[in-house]
């Protein structure tokens, strides 16, 4: 029933902790998903730095932040400016070219507190790569959940379970966030099989969950066989994500870039090497450089990793 298992590598970006577990070296997408990090847990002292990423751009991708605990203020080149909090979402679409900063706001920041969450990024089809930039928040209305003897399930993008959420997406594709209590058991969306999706995996954010008679811990992500249906059961309370999709094709992915076509990744380089992506108005004051890395990507099948020094 399993493809493959994914451990996430802790990085810490200067006082914050991720575990990155998309791309990985033997498997760089799942579905459309091509990058996904689990955000802390981390708890800020009141006045730390906390989460203070600058304005950087992407092209050929959404953005999907989602959080567990604490709060996140992202502004973008649209004129977004929009805080996600627990259970929130906030889907932004680079298309052609966006740049976008996420920080913690500074009343936040002298406060403290926690800070836990999920960022991932969506290869868009060859067909909407270059769509214009956009931004959506939805919060939790937006986003169909369900709760019955110990789980509970929230549907964060795409179609599952009979349900659709609000983030306008793409391709075809699922998110979902589950809470189970010790013992419950569940299923995630059916794979090809069974009319289903093609890709899918699930990562274990903190607890034990089994599946057949192998045990999975927090910082897992296990990829299913496209045409295994099996039966998750939860060994201790555990929070986990569940996610996949239609693949979109090869993509090459660069620093914060993503296409189907190496020249249009090199354009995107020029483009934010001479100043001609706009900043966003409200943090117009400073920038993530173009890393000074080769130009030429490492050879297939192993991706070139997005910048240790942007999380998102």
């Amino acid at each position: 029933m399993i493809e493959m298992v994914i451990e996430a590598r802790r990085k810490d970006l200067g006082g914050f902790e991720v575990g990155r577990v998309l791309p990985f070296h033997a498997r760089r997408m799942v579905g459309p998903f091509i990058f996904l990090d689990e955000m802390g847990p981390a708890e800020f002292a009141a006045g730390a730095e906390a989460i203070n990423v600058r304005p950087h751009p992407h092209i050929g991708l959404s953005t999907l932040s989602y959080l567990f605990e604490g709060e996140i203020l992202h502004r973008d080149s649209t004129g977004a400016t929009q805080p996600i909090r627990p259970g929130e979402v906030n889907w932004m679409t680079a298309g052609r070219g966006i740049v976008h900063s996420e920080r913690t706001d500074p009343l936040k920041k002298s406060r403290g507190g926690p800070m836990h969450g999920m960022q991932a990024w969506v290869a868009l089809p060859t067909e909407a790569e270059d769509v214009d930039p956009s931004f959506h928040h939805h919060g939790e209305e937006g986003q169909p959940s369900y709760e019955n003897g110990g789980l509970f399930a929230r549907l964060v993008a795409g179609e599952a379970y009979g349900a659709k959420a609000a983030a306008p997406v793409s391709s075809p594709l699922f998110y979902v966030h589950w809470e189970l209590a010790e013992g419950v058991r569940t299923a995630p969306p059916p794979g090809r099989g069974v009319g289903g999706y093609a890709e899918r995996a699930l990562y274990v954010v903190k607890g034990e969950v089994e599946i057949g008679d192998r045990v999975f811990r927090g910082g897992q992500m296990v990829v299913l066989e496209p045409t295994a249906e099996p039966t998750i059961k939860a060994l201790t309370p555990a929070t986990v994500m569940v996610l996949g999709g239609e693949p979109v094709g090869p993509r090459v992915i660069w620093w914060n870039f993503v296409s189907s076509s190496q020249a249009k990744i090199d354009a995107a380089k020029a483009d934010w090497k001479a100043g001609r992506m706009a900043l966003p108005k409200d943090d117009d004051q400073e920038f993530i450089p173009l890393p000074d890395v080769p130009a030429t990507p490492e050879p297939a099948p192993a991706p070139v990793k997005p910048d240790p020094t942007d999380p998102v």
